[in-house]
């Protein structure tokens, strides 16, 4: 068994623990998921250990969505889906239980198909002032930076 400070994407990266690979790039590997949610599900992880997409270079960033845009339509074909549910847990507090950037790539069909994001979450009201000062604190950080 591993020690608990070992990544297991670096250990699968290091060709330590046997996958199934599917695509590779410079920046990222693409396997299936070893603990697939449904059939096809994939995962495709940055080479570099870094836990948040803003983590990563533009290069490493602009490689990993390349990948991500050739592979989806090739996972779907291949398990006859029509669709496919791409989600990153960006962080610990996002849900994120191995702190190595991935996204999981996960096919679905008619007879599959996903709840929207929006039924995951319990609905919060949030007043239209509150969404103005949410809105102006994101544009303030964005004209800065």
């Amino acid at each position: 068994m591993m020690s608990p400070n070992k990544c297991v994407f670096c250990e699968i990266i290091k060709g330590n623990i046997k996958t199934r690979k599917i695509y590779e790039t410079e920046h990222s590997i693409a396997i299936l998921d070893a603990f697939p949610l449904r059939k096809g599900h994939s995962l495709l992880i940055s080479k570099t250990h870094r836990p948040k997409i803003q983590d990563l270079s533009i290069g490493e960033n602009s490689d990993i969505f390349s990948a991500l845009h050739f592979l989806t339509d090739k996972i779907e074909k291949a398990m006859d889906g029509s669709s496919s549910l791409i989600s990153i847990h960006n962080g610990r507090d996002a849900g994120q239980e191995i702190p190595h950037f991935h996204v999981h790539i996960i096919p679905a069909s008619e007879s599959e198909r996903n709840r929207s994001i929006h039924s995951l979450f319990d609905k919060k009201n949030i007043p239209a002032d509150e969404l103005d000062d949410h809105w102006k604190n994101i544009s303030k950080l964005i004209e800065s930076a």
